[in-house]
């Protein structure tokens, strides 16, 4: 028989991927998560191409994951994809020690931590606009549908 499904926590135009165990901290993490946060999907996968960071291309599979989920599993355009969310957060910790003088030992922290990219069809005059703004191709008005105000709202409060 199975589980009963339960609801979409997304909404219909999102789509997300998670890639965890990433042996990195999640402060450096967050570096490469807020190269690509609000940026059209090809924009971001460049920056994560050619980034000097180690963990960018564990980051890139994560947001090449999130848009194969788009586009297989809830039929979005892969053209209009934007992220619009990557946020980081906390997992294991390892605990190593450290030998040093004296019979004495120091620990050493082995932090993994998460990654979570959300990516949100929007339509083309907002990509143009945001463009056109000059800011790197940043989308602002990505978080205005959340908040309830709508993107004409966002646009006019910039």
């Amino acid at each position: 028989m199975g589980k009963p499904s339960r609801e979409r926590a997304l909404p219909d135009t999102e789509a997300k991927a998670v890639a965890r165990n990433l042996r990195i901290s999640p402060q450096k993490l967050n570096l490469v998560a807020g190269l690509i946060r609000g940026k059209p999907v090809e924009q971001a996968l460049a920056d994560l191409e050619f980034s000097r960071k180690r963990i960018s291309d564990d980051v890139r599979k994560c947001l090449m994951s999130a848009i194969a989920n788009a586009e297989n599993n809830h039929q979005l355009s892969i053209d209009q994809l934007v992220v619009a969310e990557a946020y980081v957060g906390k997992n294991l910790i390892m605990k190593r020690f450290h030998a040093r003088g004296r019979g004495r030992s120091s620990v050493v922290i082995k932090p993994f931590s998460q990654i979570t990219v959300v990516v949100r069809e929007v339509n083309e005059e907002e990509l143009e606009n945001s463009r056109k703004r000059g800011n790197g191709g940043k989308v602002k008005a990505a978080k205005a549908s959340r908040d309830g105000r709508g993107v004409e709202a966002a646009v006019e409060a910039d």
